[in-house]
């Protein structure tokens, strides 16, 4: 049915893939958060109105929807290192065209529009062979703290992106795609360079939507996987503040392009403290009602976010908002990877991309659209509710996942 080779001997692999998988994905959501803070701010300037950032969100979430599950199939299919090294290659020439735009026609928003769908394909055929590589390099047993430690470097880059955006920012919009054209370029390089174990597909008379609804299906078919998947999309989907955030730091605190990027940053630093600490103390009991329970924490501080008009209460509730969520995500990770055969990863993968990485650009959507229609902080109170009631909704459509105790219980052997 399938086999498994290794580069090098497990002792020296595991931990030599695992850092270099970590630190590629450091400098490639560095870059990532970089760039979305001068997209923003740049398309808010030129539009001053939430809709326009809503679209920024649009333009990305339509090819990610599209894309996302043809890309599992490539990722079960083929050598996820050498496409997600491609796609890398995309993101990087997607921050060249964007430099382009801002050097030749800066004040015209829809070629920057044009420019964010690439991106978002870029995004959905990177995204299952990116988040089905990490169970190739550790052991089933390491997989939950390697989880926490590639969470840790993620939302350090989280942190650290949107600062360095706005003070780049400050100094020009040139110098914010310069950085992002090295960083994608470097972090495709790094990520083609991966060894640990390569599952080989056997060969298959199935078409390829019969594969992709082969995925589909598997994941019905297991109440705690979507239960899990579902609970986050429609989190993000209600609770998606961070889209509006030019708003709120140009026109509610006041903040400026300084004041934006440790908005954005404070989200990741409570994440980060969380997956520091997870890597270190991992959750071992009640993992389905924890979840269940942070996600209600998120949706508390969106509330108090949206009605917040002091700076530093707005930045502490972004900080809650970022440690809850990192929970919620730990618990979903780990759950989704130890519940999924290695054939099945690619695929099981890019249906958890379409219910939470495309549900981010379609909460910017919902939250733009939202806003304009009711009001920047109606729209954000609204959402923080909305995810209150999901919470309480899904514990009762989902109660093996709530009730799952250890990740020792879904784990396949």
């Amino acid at each position: 049915m399938r086999a498994a080779v290794s580069d090098l001997p497990p002792f020296l692999y595991r931990r030599r893939d695992l850092s270099l998988f970590v630190g590629s994905r450091f400098i490639s959501a560095c870059a990532m958060q970089v760039q979305s803070v001068a997209i923003g701010w740049q398309i808010y300037d030129m539009m001053r109105t939430p809709l326009a950032l809503g679209l920024v969100g649009l333009c990305q979430f339509v090819p990610m929807f599209l894309l996302t599950l043809p890309a599992g199939d490539l990722a079960d299919r083929f050598n996820q290192r050498r496409v997600s090294a491609l796609t890398g290659g995309m993101q990087a020439l997607c921050s060249a065209l964007f430099l382009g735009l801002t050097l030749l026609t800066p004040h015209t928003v829809w070629p920057f529009y044009l420019v964010l769908v690439l991106f978002g394909a870029a995004r959905g055929l990177s995204g299952p062979s990116g988040q089905s590589l990490l169970p190739f390099l550790v052991d089933a047993e390491r997989l939950p703290r390697a989880i926490s430690i590639n969470s840790s470097a993620f939302n350090a880059a989280v942190i650290a992106g949107p600062a360095l955006g706005g003070f780049l920012y400050a100094l020009g919009p040139p110098a914010v795609y310069l950085i992002c054209i090295g960083g994608f370029s470097l972090a495709a390089l790094i990520v083609s360079r991966l060894g640990g174990r390569h599952y080989l597909a056997e060969k298959s008379h199935a078409s390829g939507f019969e594969r992709m609804a082969e995925g589909v299906r598997f994941v019905r078919s297991r109440p705690v996987m979507l239960g899990a998947m579902s609970l986050d999309l429609f989190a993000v989907l209600l609770g998606g503040a961070t889209a509006l955030l030019p708003v709120f730091a140009r026109d509610i605190l006041h903040a400026g392009p300084i004041g934006f990027g440790f908005l954005r940053s404070a989200p990741a630093a409570g994440a980060f403290a969380v997956a520091f600490t997870l890597t270190r103390y991992q959750i071992t009991s009640g993992v389905g009602s924890k979840m269940f329970v942070s996600v209600a924490v998120f949706g508390l501080a969106t509330i108090v976010f949206g009605l917040s008009s002091w700076f530093f209460l707005s930045l502490l509730a972004l900080f809650v908002m970022g440690a809850s969520d990192m929970i919620s995500v730990n618990i979903r990770s780990s759950l989704i990877q130890l519940a999924t055969p290695d054939a099945m990863r690619g695929r099981v993968s890019s249906v958890n991309m379409l219910f939470v990485g495309a549900s981010n650009e379609l909460g910017e959507f919902e939250s733009g659209m939202t806003a304009a229609l009711l009001g920047t902080v109606p729209a954000v109170v609204a959402g923080g509710i909305g995810t209150l009631v999901v919470v309480a909704i899904w514990a009762k459509l989902f109660p093996p996942l709530r009730t799952v105790d250890r990740f020792t219980d879904v784990a396949v052997s």
